[in-house]
């Protein structure tokens, strides 16, 4: 079993447009969505959910109002200004503030405070016309993206076992943080895709040292090479000095966005395409 995230530096690259087209033309593979944080693989795969399982992240604290005597001790000792006084005159917690560090709870001389575990993500199992894919949901301002990830990719890899699937695909979060750290760690293999823009080059370096730091093998994609071919032949030069070979220079299509907005992959809206073509060309030097 194999597994390949496929990453990039930042948001807009097109990653997950060209992970949806990977995978139409995979065969016998799993697909896990990693970016929770804002997940939309599922908006071109169409899932029809077969479970559902809550993840708990973090601690949030609560007031009850008919047990606070407003003694202001709990708003002295918050060092997140978290705690606040609400139209009724009574003290609330501001949920996307709070931290869950408890210190409220133990400060409160009435026992008004209490704190639960927060249950506002979700993550999934589903079917889809390309496999099985496990993906997920978090509510806003939530915490402990790398734990889901950790979480989903756990689960993944236990289908495919069951199912002797031969392949996970995983569609990365952007950036270098923590749920991208957590979608590097004991993965086979990366595709890095970018473009040609400054900042798709600032952020770009970033990742690629990140990856490095784990010693794992990298090729890259360079997507809409065509909008500033300048700054994608400086990109180009960069993984050269790096090692990282570069498998395509996919070129700015419209067919690839009016594919997006049937909600299907540029392989199957038109599998004639350039950019079709160069994207089966990428997955079967990834699948050696």
């Amino acid at each position: 079993m194999k597994e390949i995230t496929i990453l990039s530096g930042k948001g807009g690259t097109g990653k997950t447009s060209v992970t949806a087209a990977i995978g139409a033309v995979a065969e016998n593979a799993i697909f896990c969505d990693n970016d929770v944080d804002a997940a939309d693989l599922h908006l071109i795969y169409h899932p029809t959910i077969d479970e559902t399982y809550t993840f708990t992240s973090g601690l949030k604290a609560t007031i009850n109002p008919e047990e606070c005597t407003r003694c202001n001790i709990c708003v002295e000792y918050c060092r997140f200004q978290a705690i606040q006084i609400n139209k009724n005159q009574n003290l609330m917690i501001d949920p996307f503030k709070c931290e869950g560090c408890r210190l409220c709870e133990r400060v409160c001389p009435s026992g008004a405070i209490q704190t639960e575990e927060n249950n506002n993500n979700y993550w999934f199992v589903s079917s889809t016309r390309f496999g099985k894919m496990v993906h997920a949901k978090m509510g806003p301002g939530e915490e402990n993206s790398g734990k889901l990830v950790t979480q989903v990719r756990k689960r993944a890899k236990e289908l495919a076992k069951e199912l002797k699937s031969e392949y996970i695909i995983n569609d990365g979060p952007p950036g270098i943080g923590c749920a991208t750290i957590a979608s590097l760690s004991g993965t086979n293999q990366v595709l890095i895709v970018t473009e040609p823009t400054k900042s798709g080059l600032h952020d770009v370096t970033r990742l690629v040292e990140l990856i490095q730091s784990f010693n794992i093998p990298a090729y890259a994609v360079i997507n809409k090479f065509d909008i500033n071919k300048a700054v994608a032949k400086q990109i180009g030069e960069y993984f050269k000095k790096h090692y990282i070979e570069v498998l395509a220079e996919l070129p700015f299509d419209k067919n690839m966005v009016e594919s997006m907005t049937k909600g299907q992959t540029i392989i199957e809206y038109d599998k004639n395409s350039d950019i079709s073509k160069k994207i089966t060309e990428v997955w079967n030097i990834l699948n050696k």
